[in-house]
């Protein structure tokens, strides 16, 4: 068992929300659910017998989703970062989870629960820190003229410089 689990506050959506990334992402496992029995569904404001906590894995990172109401939202301060090695791999994460292209930038989306991913090419550290400065900066210029990423781009912006 972890040590460390991460928990996420959802508005009702706990259980619809590890079974979305267990099929974006097919790695996840959901271990149990815990649903609302009739007086804390009352207390809490969710129906008897609903999800109020879903335990699951995702990558084999235990995770918590607990169904705690409308009084937190998720934000762009905490994100999932996933790591790509194709861009096969991006293109597809990008498709399953991207719900408000205003919100997309430098490999950044936000998913239809609010949480926040960013779907990033493996090879970005490596470009990132293996060159010239002048490498470096054509990676960084090149990576923040782009929403979702393109491996190809960035590679063409490192080998350019």
């Amino acid at each position: 068992m972890s040590k460390l689990t991460t928990f996420l506050w959802f508005n009702g959506q706990a259980e619809e929300a590890a079974n979305y990334y267990k099929e974006v992402f097919g790695a996840v496992e959901i271990q149990d659910i815990a649903r609302f029995g009739k007086e804390a569904a009352e207390m809490g404001g969710m129906p008897e017998g609903s999800a109020m906590m879903v335990n699951f894995t995702l990558f084999g990172q235990p995770f918590v989703g607990l169904n705690g109401g409308p009084q937190y939202r998720f934000n762009p301060a905490i994100s999932f970062f996933i790591s790509c090695e194709t861009q096969a791999e991006i293109d597809r994460y990008w498709e399953m989870l991207s719900a408000d292209p205003e919100q997309e930038q430098c490999g950044w989306l936000v998913d239809r629960f609010g949480v926040s991913w960013q779907i990033v090419p493996a090879l970005l550290g490596q470009l990132m820190s293996s060159g010239t400065g002048q490498q470096s900066e054509a990676v960084s210029h090149a990576l923040l003229q782009m929403k979702k990423l393109d491996i190809a781009g960035l590679q063409a912006a490192f080998d350019g410089a």
